[in-house]
């Protein structure tokens, strides 16, 4: 055998070892849809820190809210049984990345970082922006007011680098609880979260009476069904999952029966487009 007719085969060897590799690779990216029916059963992580998307609710010691209501019907429309698994801003991307859980529903909106090391669901479930919430006799009343400023925050919160921008220092806490009670204590002149969980916060009154909010809200973004990076089957599965809570206006109801406010108009928007594809 020929030095040349060996070399030609070991450079085949290698192009079919590489193909295989490769094929293997896009198996193994694509298998969760099937490990989710094998086992029947689906692992979401859910956000449960307060609010209307994700909270314990103490009488019953069960989660609710909005996210909560998405994953228990994403599994029902699977034909799956549910189990939540309760994570944090600082550590929902590694859950997913380690295989933790299959998805993420978790307060966690479209970014063009994220994106790089994440897969999503196509259609987004929700528009969320952030608020900063200060005292009512503050003098602090625009964005750029907070320049210089410290400024509580969660871990990984997207909303840290626009911060930064305006010139204010984030304070990142564990998660939303730790950043408001920081707050609360006088560690920050602001806290920044999502609107969703300071509007109702503000809407409720009694302990934060004297309180208000700052607006517009801070770069407002897609929510949507995190996966991860070329689980395009899982995906494909999920996306008429969500345009159908959109036809249908179910995403509209359960935001009305977890008392989020102010309504999106995301919702409406597209609940009409969908509707009318639909047709």
């Amino acid at each position: 055998m020929s030095l040349l007719f060996k070399a030609r085969v070991q450079v085949l060897s290698a192009l079919v070892a590489a193909a295989t590799l490769s094929v293997c690779a896009t198996a193994h990216a694509d298998a969760t849809l099937d490990k989710i029916q094998e086992r029947h059963k689906v692992v979401i992580g859910v956000l449960l820190s307060g609010g209307p998307f994700g909270a314990i609710d103490p009488s019953t010691q069960k989660p609710v809210g909005l996210n909560v209501d998405m994953a228990n019907d994403l599994a029902r429309q699977l034909g799956v049984e549910v189990e939540l698994v309760s994570v944090l801003p600082a550590n929902r991307v590694q859950f997913l990345q380690q295989g933790k859980v299959d998805l993420l529903i978790a307060n966690m909106e479209w970014t063009a970082e994220r994106d790089k090391i994440l897969g999503h669901v196509a259609t987004p479930f929700y528009t969320v922006g952030g608020t900063a919430l200060v005292r009512a006799d503050s003098p602090y009343h625009a964005w750029a007011d907070l320049k210089g400023q410290p400024v509580c925050i969660s871990q990984g919160s997207s909303y840290i680098p626009a911060i930064t921008q305006l010139g204010g220092e984030p304070k990142a806490f564990k998660g939303s609880a730790e950043s408001l009670l920081a707050f609360r204590g006088n560690n920050c002149v602001a806290a920044v979260h999502d609107a969703t969980l300071i509007n109702p916060l503000l809407a409720r009154g009694d302990e934060w009476q004297g309180y208000r909010a700052i607006t517009p809200e801070l770069n407002p973004a897609p929510s949507v069904i995190w996966t991860r990076l070329g689980e395009t089957d899982t995906q494909a599965r999920l996306d008429p999952i969500v345009k159908g809570w959109h036809r249908s206006g179910w995403l509209i109801e359960h935001e009305s029966s977890n008392h989020i406010s102010p309504a999106s108009p995301t919702l409406v928007k597209l609940h009409k487009e969908l509707s009318a594809e639909g047709a």
